[in-house]
């Protein structure tokens, strides 16, 4: 077999593949050239999510008609500056963004491409190509900067088209790439617009948290801590949530090398291991860290996309994230989630066991005079103070048997968080919010073999803000929802309205569960249905209505607790894994006291 040189048009098909996978990665090498040309205003307007047509337009430095080819050549490149052409170590120290020169020619050559750039005090160029082939250049009217217009992507290559997926897939994937980028550069002025309508819009921000709070959650400003440590020549800075403001899945860790958006293992396990036994197995941290070190400590050119790097020194990296997490979380000391007043008062208000009596708040003794009429609900909740740590509740009736229950009878709760129960052969003690959670988990699958949840319609529709591409994914499953009792409506691009929630919830946090719902969706694949992936979906919705830690139980709750318990499948564990309950031993209680 003969060697042969391939011909230009399908090196450049070859080299598209490494950088151009889907709308979303051309979008990216765009903006970054954008930036790179010292833009202080980006634009990008998208249509069917960047399938039919990508343009970016920036108010960056221009091209020159001459510039505009040689930009059009493939390893053609202004990133390096011309005295170090030909020095080996120069790729080391590139400080921009992009510099392999692949970019402009590898899109050129899958997809119609028109390049529009007009220098400060010159006349404008356009160039367009039509999959590698020059159909027209010419004179343009533009004001200084570049518009760079992408249509049809791989509408010539159907091999790789059929591999695209949804509109609203595509379109999701190309708004976290912007939001991305907007996020290392707050200096920097983005807008998106997607089919007519603006999706982002993001004006220069003082300073990177103010910038990333706007991008991602208005509530992450009130539940985060500022990260700013700096050693061996290196630099970390960002924002980290507070261990009680988490997401359901990682996909709201921003990391940043060099302003450069990376998706590094390294990093994302330094951030699990800085908030380890802080975090449930199944929760994420929402984080944008910023590392900034010398050029040489980094190698940038490891993966054509560039969201991948490789460190000199990856221990000392990783000792960086670790102390610079932990040193904050620990400065923020007893700090939670901040909720609205309204949410804080009914912390104090209990919700319902399944089989139990209504709920009643828990006052202070004195609040309860002998023979008193007055209601609970005419006092002021300025005067409600916090229960007691522990209690043992007098049992007006003469206790059960304890033989006849292999988890007892509950004889008290500890830290408004275990339940104490005493059984024949040594004491147990119960979680009660991993308890109920498996409890509410079980009745969920019960329910959903009979043919569908039951729902609560609630009195007053609740309105939830989420970001689009969330809206959209839980706006696909509605009919699935549904089944599971939880009732949605689109109301307008990114706000979801909820009518009705699951009546095995109770008293459920509608905003909670639909935000954490929208997360589970994302972290499996949209050809999987719900059902087949009951226990995430279901998990999640058991845990919202779940008795929860801090709840003060009484007697008559935890001994119903216990009962249920007994009779359950799996009730051993709870949704994630862990133990719901452990029992202490006689033998083993007498040996603590030197009985034996």
């Amino acid at each position: 077999m003969s060697i042969r040189r391939l011909p230009e048009h399908l090196v450049n098909r070859i080299a598209a593949g490494e950088v151009v996978e889907r709308p979303a990665s051309a979008l990216k090498e765009l903006v970054e050239n954008a930036i790179d040309a010292g833009a202080i205003r980006i634009a990008v307007t998208l249509s069917e999510g960047g399938l039919s047509r990508v343009e970016v337009a920036d108010d960056g430095c221009g091209m020159t008609p001459a510039d505009m080819a040689l930009a059009l050549e493939r390893h053609a490149t202004s990133k390096l500056p011309e005295t170090l052409v030909g020095d080996e170590g120069a790729i080391e120290m590139v400080a921009t963004l992009g510099f392999r020169g692949e970019a402009l020619p590898s899109i050129a050559s899958v997809a119609r491409l028109t390049v529009e750039s007009r220098v400060r005090g010159a006349e404008g160029w356009a160039r367009v190509v039509d999959n590698g082939v020059l159909v027209r250049e010419g004179p343009a009217a533009l004001p200084p900067g570049t518009r760079v217009i992408v249509e049809d992507l791989f509408g010539r290559v159907p091999a790789r088209r059929k591999f695209l997926r949804s509109a609203r897939a595509e379109y999701a994937a190309c708004l976290d790439a912007v939001r991305r980028l907007a996020m290392a550069r707050p200096d920097i002025a983005f807008t998106l617009q997607h089919d007519g309508r603006r999706a982002l819009a993001a004006g220069q921000a003082e300073d990177r948290p103010a910038r990333v709070a706007a991008l991602t959650d208005r509530a992450l400003a009130d539940n985060a801590v500022p990260i700013d440590l700096e050693r061996d020549g290196l630099v970390l800075g960002g924002v980290a949530s507070i261990p009680t403001y988490n997401r359901g899945v990682a996909d709201h860790q921003y990391l940043f090398v060099n302003g450069r958006p990376v998706r590094d293992r390294l990093l994302m396990g330094a951030i699990r291991g800085a908030y380890a036994e802080m975090l449930p197995r199944d929760r994420h941290a929402v984080v944008a860290l910023f590392l900034d070190m010398p050029p040489g400590e980094v190698d940038v050119n490891v993966h054509p996309a560039k969201t991948e790097v490789r460190f000199r020194d990856p221990a000392l990296v990783r000792g960086l994230i670790v102390s610079g997490l932990r040193r904050a979380l620990d400065a923020a000391g007893h700090r939670s989630m901040q909720r609205p007043a309204e949410s804080a008062l009914q912390m104090w208000q209990a919700e319902p066991v399944a089989g139990t009596a209504a709920p009643v708040a828990y006052p202070p003794a004195a609040a309860h005079p002998a023979g008193g009429g007055t209601s609970l609900f005419d006092r002021r909740p300025t005067f409600l103070t916090p229960p007691p740590a522990a209690r043992a509740e007098p049992a007006w009736a003469p206790p059960p048997q304890t033989g006849a229950h292999p988890l007892g009878v509950a004889r008290g709760q500890v830290a408004r968080t275990y339940i104490v129960a005493e059984a024949e052969d040594g004491l147990v003690l119960v979680d009660q919010h991993a308890a109920h959670e498996r409890l509410v988990l079980e009745r969920m699958r019960a329910a959903l073999a009979g043919g569908r949840v039951a729902a609560q319609a609630l009195l007053i529709p609740e309105v939830v803000e989420l970001d689009e591409p969330a809206c959209d994914r839980l706006e696909s499953r509605l009919s699935e929802l549904a089944e599971l009792g939880l009732e949605l409506e689109r109301f307008g691009p990114a706000a979801m309205l909820v009518r009705a929630t699951p009546a095995l919830l109770g008293q459920a946090d509608p905003a909670g569960l639909v935000g954490d719902l929208a997360d589970e969706l994302a972290a499996f694949d949209q050809a999987l249905s719900l059902r087949e992936r009951l226990d995430s979906v279901a998990g999640t919705m058991a845990c919202h209505g779940s008795v929860r830690a801090g709840r003060v139980l009484g007697v008559a709750e935890m001994n119903a607790l216990l009962r249920e318990m007994e009779v359950t499948p799996h009730s051993g564990q709870c949704n994630h894994g862990r133990p719901t309950w452990v029992k202490l031993a006689h033998g083993d209680i007498e040996k603590l006291f030197g009985r034996r």
